[in-house]
């Protein structure tokens, strides 16, 4: 039996992807291994977001290539985003390449691959999706979580994003199916999902119009009415969209975790304005304190583009205003490469020197450390449900979790009998740092003396009382 190999570059989009190509490798016969040195077929599934991710890439096939001259019968084949937009680019900087697909069709993997045995190196790159990716199997590496796509492409036109080019329109999926597939999940042992999106808020404006077209909101309604399913996250809404409904939902439905990944990319509306993102700073802000006035103990984390072509230093100090008056427990920062095909690729004459772009980056840095510690040290104290990850790489005596606010938890696992990854434990938080905490297993009844209660109290508040 012939064994594969997946690697995976990028987001979670990319790795839900890879475990679709796994199913779909698997299904057609192939074996699993995590050695590269083990594998007779190698996949690298590819992001094209930022400028490393093609460095990334590149040097990883040279590195395969050294493995290819020693046996010749290894196939390399490359497949997603960075395949849809390069395409021949790939087999030209890398000969020893045999297979080059894109995001539209998974589940040509294994017939291209075995077409290329006999046939030499291959390129197949479709324009739509030739099926939906939820409809083809998976091979989850976790039994406790899984993510769920529910949409596909994006109808945005940010001058950043090479998304809309690589993914295609946004395509939603119909509500049953996600909620059926959630179900089948749920039964097999996982407790916690992640609903997968461009853009998630957007959800079913594709679907039809009026009273009859369902919406993010009540998708996350349905989700969360299944019994077995203790966490739902969700990833990534567009602040433009973010709706009341969505921050009432949020808010009525017991098993979608108090955590809000909303990116603000910049605080100067005359940037926001040129990467055409459709709000301004104020209106994020808005949105912003409408979500936490509805969702108790609600986390917030955002994405942020430094040195956009033409910021300037009043644009910088607009940021850091709406940084400082947003505090964020957490952000993805990013210094502004540019990516071909893109709007803001072109903008050459107003890019940033690299200098000012690092210098930048650096107060800014310090102004979301310090208010990432300052959110972390307040939770000192408290009892936080975590679901438990695994052991640490660095210390094998020290296990991780993560709150229902996405926040990492350590403990030691001598304080918990029969410890298993995908458990859910009370953790009182003694220790904070800025990107994650450290605390004591405790007690059910330590609980509740703290006063506090888990979703599944929450859950039962919600069942309507005969008589009461």
């Amino acid at each position: 039996m012939r064994r594969y190999h997946v690697e995976t570059f990028g987001c979670q989009m990319n790795e839900h992807d890879s475990e679709r190509l796994a199913g779909v490798l698997g299904e057609a016969g192939l074996e699993h291994t995590d050695s590269v040195d083990d594998a007779d077929v190698v996949v690298l599934n590819t992001c094209c977001i930022r400028e490393n991710a093609d460095n990334k890439l590149y040097g990883r096939l040279g590195r395969l290539k050294v493995l290819k001259e020693k046996r010749p019968d290894l196939q390399i084949a490359v497949g997603g985003c960075l395949a849809q937009k390069d395409r021949e680019t790939i087999l030209e900087r890398a000969g020893h390449v045999d297979v080059v697909f894109g995001t539209h069709n998974l589940a040509s993997a294994p017939v291209l691959l075995e077409r290329s045995r006999s046939e030499g190196p291959l390129i197949e790159i479709l324009e739509e999706h030739e099926a939906y990716p939820s409809a083809l199997p998976a091979r989850r590496e976790t039994i406790h979580s899984a993510w769920v796509t529910i949409q596909i492409g994006c109808d945005n036109n940010c001058a950043f994003c090479i998304v809309p080019s690589v993914r295609g329109r946004e395509v939603s999926r119909r509500m049953g199916d996600i909620v059926h597939e959630v179900e089948v999940l749920a039964a097999d042992g996982v407790s916690e999902v992640t609903l997968l999106g461009q853009n998630v808020n957007s959800y079913g404006r594709d679907l039809g119009a009026g009273r009859y077209s369902p919406r993010f909101a009540d998708l996350l309604r349905a989700v969360d009415a299944i019994p077995q399913i203790r966490r739902v996250r969700f990833t990534s809404p567009h602040p433009k969209d973010l709706r009341a409904d969505t921050i009432e939902a949020m808010a009525d439905s017991a098993a979608v975790c108090e955590h809000l990944h909303l990116p603000l990319q910049s605080g100067s509306d005359r940037i926001l304005a040129r990467m055409h993102r459709g709000y301004t700073a104020q209106r994020y802000l808005d949105r912003l304190a409408a979500a936490r006035a509805g969702i108790d103990d609600l986390a917030v984390t955002t994405d942020i583009i430094v040195g956009f072509p033409g910021e300037t230093e009043d644009d910088f100090a607009r940021t850091l205003a709406a940084v400082e008056e947003a505090r964020f427990d957490a952000a993805f920062t990013f210094v502004f490469s540019p990516r071909p095909g893109t709007e803001a690729a072109e903008l050459t004459d107003d890019f940033v020197p690299a200098e000012v772009a690092g210098e930048r980056m650096e107060r800014l840095t310090a102004v979301l450390e310090r208010h990432g510690s300052a959110l972390h040290a307040a939770r000192i104290g408290r009892v936080e449900e975590i679901l438990v990850e695994g052991s640490s790489k660095k210390d094998p005596e020290m296990w991780s979790g993560r709150t229902r606010q996405n926040k990492l938890v350590h403990f030691r696992a001598a304080d918990v009998p029969d410890l298993v990854t995908g458990g859910y434990l009370d953790v009182r938080i003694e220790h904070a740092a800025s990107h994650w905490l450290r605390g004591t297993v405790v007690a059910g009844d330590e609980r509740r003396r703290d006063g506090r209660e888990g979703p599944d109290a929450a859950r039962r508040r919600l069942i309507p009382v005969v008589g009461g």
